[in-house]
């Protein structure tokens, strides 16, 4: 992985082959049913709060999440609040995977104090000195790919999953959200009989 990689511009083009390679759980169908199970059951206007990982874990979650999609002169990962979609996603709608996570992620921070042993920690390290080891092989580990796809996740999901905070990944995408739409919605849904229009409430 080169610096060049870290870039937004990079991650944007990538998110389709990642979600390709990844593992059966995070298959788009999976996905979406288990994110619209969390969204359903979501408390309205709560306060992100981090409640499965520690402050140590939340803090290397967040730097990782922060050098996949840095901050420039668009809010990144941390502004969009990243690091809570991913706590709510392991605590709830990918509980599958947290034991595996947590234990990747003690392996990835134990491969990080055996490069710098005067670190206290990956999120203490500057920024160069994260990306030295992301791509000394710390790109290549699970708990690393396993980030990158709940990275792009909570970056760009609705807010109300826990991340893209002020709509930060949307703004980067220049979607805009309107609130309703009108079907059809592209050419494979035009003619699909099920959609009424309903005229008094616009929807």
């Amino acid at each position: 992985m080169e610096s060049a990689d870290l870039s937004r511009r990079s991650l944007l083009q990538a998110p389709a082959a990642a979600l390709a390679t990844t593992p059966a759980p995070f298959r788009w169908t999976a996905a979406a049913h288990a994110i619209d199970q969390a969204h359903s059951a979501a408390p309205r206007n709560e306060e992100r709060k981090i409640s499965f990982l520690s402050h140590s874990e939340a803090a290397d979650v967040e730097a990782v999440a922060a050098q996949i999609i840095p901050t420039d002169d668009s809010p990144g990962a941390r502004e969009a609040g990243v690091v809570y979609f991913i706590d709510r996603a392991l605590a709830a709608f990918y509980s599958q995977l947290a034991g595996d996570y947590r234990a990747d992620l003690a392996a990835f921070q134990s491969a990080c104090r055996a490069d710098f042993p005067a670190a206290a920690s990956f999120a203490s390290l500057s920024s160069e000195q994260q990306i030295a080891f992301l791509t000394n092989g710390g790109d290549q580990t699970p708990f690393f790919n396993t980030t990158r796809l709940l990275t792009l996740l909570g970056m760009f999901a609705l807010p109300s999953y826990g991340g893209n905070r002020n709509g930060a990944g949307w703004t980067l995408l220049g979607f805009e959200d309107r609130h309703a739409f009108s079907p059809p919605f592209g050419h494979y849904d035009r003619d699909y009989p099920g959609f009424v229009v309903d005229t008094v409430n616009n929807k």
